[in-house]
């Protein structure tokens, strides 16, 4: 039996939605191959909970629990964290230090594409289409009519290193944005503010990940928020739609999946990402690049595997079987 730890919840405003996303891991693991253990990381600290509720400490020399007398050391580690330690690269560079393989990409990529400015701007020199954007570090002084002359409006301001759209604001005037740029730093506990063009399109995801036998690029799926945006609300209150297969031609699906697969491939992405884009006309534009994406039930990914008649349980498996072979 492989012991595998499933990481959950985090400390930022994302652990609500980590330990859904862990749930599904949990339920879908294969338990004739796999020894699963629920292990939270939170502000109470790292622990191993039980099914009967009890709580063990993690070890964090070795990254190991005692159970009632007897060591138990990880053969895996499934992260489901969202937000930090989990998508910024802090646990990854924690695991790679005790080398114990783990399900996502290394630390470096996971930091990177955390920060929605740096990984954008990186996308943009490979050629790919992304919206204008202006970054401000939390405090710094900034000239409102300069912005606006850039980014134009509308524009959307959030947290550069953040997710579940937390901390996002649409901003229609310019005298919404000082609060905006507050609430993002602030509200939104980001160290940094993004300030992005508003790009009016269809909004479309799409799923990857690796296994033995490469890149695999699943179905394409259109988003249609009932809200303004796709916002948190809309994400996990059922306050949108999410169609899979999404209604584009297929020339646009094979385009936009043709994107994601070079996307992955030139980042050396690993484990199960999200590529969010916003269609203009005939222009697939990215709007961000997560590795760590939702798998609760409201989540895409889920729906995706489910459109490519992917059990979830096979696609977990594949995850780890390439992450600890290689």
């Amino acid at each position: 039996m492989i012991n595998v730890a499933v990481i959950e919840g985090g400390y930022s405003h994302e652990k609500v939605v980590s330990l859904k996303s862990a749930q599904t891991i949990l339920e879908h693991l294969d338990k004739s191959k796999y020894k699963v253990f629920r292990i939270r990381i939170d502000n109470d600290g790292w622990f191993f909970y039980s099914n009967d509720g009890k709580m063990f400490p993690v070890d964090k020399n070795d990254f190991s629990v005692e159970i009632n007398g007897e060591k138990v050391n990880f053969d895996f580690a499934f992260i489901m964290i969202h937000g930090t330690p989990g998508e910024d690269g802090k646990l990854q560079g924690y695991f790679e230090l005790l080398h114990i393989p783990y399900s996502t990409c290394n630390h470096l990529l996971t930091a990177l594409t955390f920060n929605k400015f740096v990984c954008n701007r990186l996308l943009a020199d490979f050629g790919f289409s992304v919206a204008k954007a202006v970054m401000l570090n939390r405090g710094e002084a900034f000239d409102e009519d300069q912005i606006i002359q850039k980014i134009g409006l509308p524009c959307f301001v959030k947290p550069a290193d953040g997710g579940s759209s937390f901390g996002v604001t649409k901003v229609k005037e310019q005298s919404q944005l000082a609060e905006a740029i507050r609430f993002a730093t602030e509200e939104g506990n980001g160290t940094q503010a993004l300030i992005e063009s508003f790009m009016e399109g269809t909004e479309v995801s799409n799923g990857v990940y690796r296994n033995q036998s490469g890149i695999q690029v699943l179905p394409v799926t259109e988003i249609v928020s009932e809200n303004e945006f796709f916002d948190f609300d809309a994400k996990y209150k059922g306050q949108s739609q999410e169609i899979t297969p999404a209604r584009i031609s297929e020339e646009m699906t094979e385009r936009i999946q043709w994107i994601t697969e070079q996307i992955y491939d030139k980042l050396e992405l690993v484990g199960i990402c999200r590529i969010d884009y916003i269609i203009i006309g005939s222009e697939p534009h990215v709007i961000e690049i997560n590795t760590v994406p939702g798998m609760s039930g409201e989540s895409i990914v889920p729906k995706m595997a489910r459109a490519a008649e992917l059990p979830l349980p096979q696609l977990f498996d594949e995850v780890i079987t390439y992450a600890m072979k290689g």
